[in-house]
């Protein structure tokens, strides 16, 4: 039973042995149980023997990377007197509420006896021994340059803002500062992503690296998370990476990489829309590829932004209008814009029978799916597309469509991606675009 924690061991035993064995313990040792973290941490938890450096665990969502995190900054603090540690997270507030205060956080771990004293004016934390650690942002690179440190624990550095290089910045801060003791470490837990602070530590082979599955850990998590992210993320290459905890690979020559879409990713915000459309590429028929419905916004900044992905498979041509019907009203899009080469009249009639009170036009494409796409992967390297979320199925095309017009992603053609390229050409490219448009207003 490899890979299972000595609790998970336990709990696989007959039942007369486990009983005899929790039957076995004094009233100490059961009260102490809850608090030894080699009894219920998995292998891949704990900390690797050796004289390392750096540690990076690197797995998929709730694999149990925070509390492994955490154990070992709290057997630091309760072990070492002189420690001075670190606790960098991609903000202050996530640094607060979860490696500190989180379910998983060094509050929440600790004994009563041996719990540290938190001092949220100061963002400090003391140990009964003498230990300290001090919570820093990765989003203020300038703050860990004097700072000296005997360790430190990094969360979710995939997380860390990447404009301007500040991960980087703060990585390369931090390291400058690890000069207290004879050997400074740093453990770094993150979901996999594609971005230069992941991929630096994974060229460095001295670093030591943990990895897991989000499956690993399914003893201590809801059935009904697992069965929700499957369903999400499952048959995804971003399913790969957020619940098998890959890092996924690039293909070479595509219009898009996953750093590229990394680095447009931003949490979702409703504000400073100027104008909404939904880009639309119906299917051929109803047994086959999927209708791709995505919706967009141009912001007051003059960036795009790519807000839903709502697209439907096997639909009928009704389901998939009912569909259209149903994200604009959510929404409250200005346009749709649909692609009417496999349908031409019968998409605008379908639309139009689906009740949406809104201008439709219906866009003619005149050249290839990646060359249609080419001037928008650029608005992408320009910085002026952003992704207000994860979009798994959208992003696993998009890092398929080649520059040469092949297509390597998912499924037999790019649909969702598509639906985004008339949208983004909607919004911003205008009538510079190369689709010939026709409105249903006409």
């Amino acid at each position: 039973m490899t890979g299972l924690s000595l609790a998970e061991r336990l709990a696989a035993m007959p039942a007369d042995a486990m009983r005899r064995y929790i039957d076995g313990l004094s009233d100490g040792a059961a009260q102490e149980l809850a608090h030894h973290w080699r009894f219920w941490a998995r292998p891949e938890q704990m900390a690797p023997p050796g004289d390392w450096r750096i540690w990076l665990i690197m797995a998929g969502r709730g694999f149990g990377k925070t509390r492994a995190g955490a154990e070992w900054v709290r057997s630091i603090g309760e072990s070492a007197p002189d420690a001075r540690i670190a606790l960098i997270a991609a903000n202050l507030a996530e640094a607060r509420s979860v490696m500190v205060e989180g379910p998983s956080g060094l509050l929440a771990i600790a004994p009563d006896s041996l719990r540290p004293v938190w001092e949220p004016s100061l963002r400090r934390l003391r140990w009964p021994g003498g230990a300290q650690a001090t919570l820093f942002s990765a989003a203020e690179p300038e703050s860990l340059r004097g700072p000296e440190h005997s360790h430190a624990w990094c969360d979710e550095i995939a997380k860390w803002e990447n404009a301007s290089g500040r991960a980087m910045a703060a990585w390369d801060n931090l390291q400058l500062g690890l000069r207290v003791g004879p050997l400074p470490q740093v453990a770094a837990t993150t979901t996999p992503r594609a971005v230069p602070l992941v991929r630096h530590l994974l060229a460095d082979s001295s670093v030591v690296v943990s990895r897991g599955s989000s499956h690993a850990n399914r003893a201590n998590l809801p059935p009904a998370f697992l069965a929700a992210v499957e369903r999400h993320y499952g048959g995804t290459a971003l399913g790969r990476q957020e619940l098998d905890g890959d890092l996924l690979d690039d293909i070479e020559g595509a219009l898009w990489n996953r750093s590229l879409i990394e680095s447009c990713r931003v949490r979702w915000s409703a504000e400073g829309f100027v104008r909404i459309v939904i880009g639309v590429d119906p299917p051929a028929g109803s047994a086959g590829d999927a209708c791709g419905i995505i919706v967009c916004a141009l912001q007051a900044d003059d960036r795009a932004a790519v807000l839903a992905d709502c697209s439907v498979e096997r639909a009928s041509p009704e389901g998939w209008a009912r569909a259209v019907s149903a994200a604009s009203d959510a929404w409250g899009a200005d346009r749709i814009i649909a692609e009417a080469n496999q349908g031409g009249e019968m998409v605008g009639a379908v639309l139009r029978a689906s009740n949406i009170a809104l201008p439709v036009r219906l866009v003619h494409a005149s050249r290839g799916k990646a060359a249609r796409a080419e001037p928008v992967a650029a608005l992408y390297e320009a910085g002026r597309v952003i992704h207000c979320g994860t979009f798994a199925r959208l992003e696993d095309e998009m890092c398929g469509l080649m520059a040469g017009g092949e297509y390597q992603g998912p499924g037999r053609s790019p649909d969702r991606a598509d639906a985004l390229v008339w949208a983004l050409t909607e919004l911003m490219l205008g009538r510079r675009g190369t689709p010939r448009i026709r409105s249903l207003e006409d």
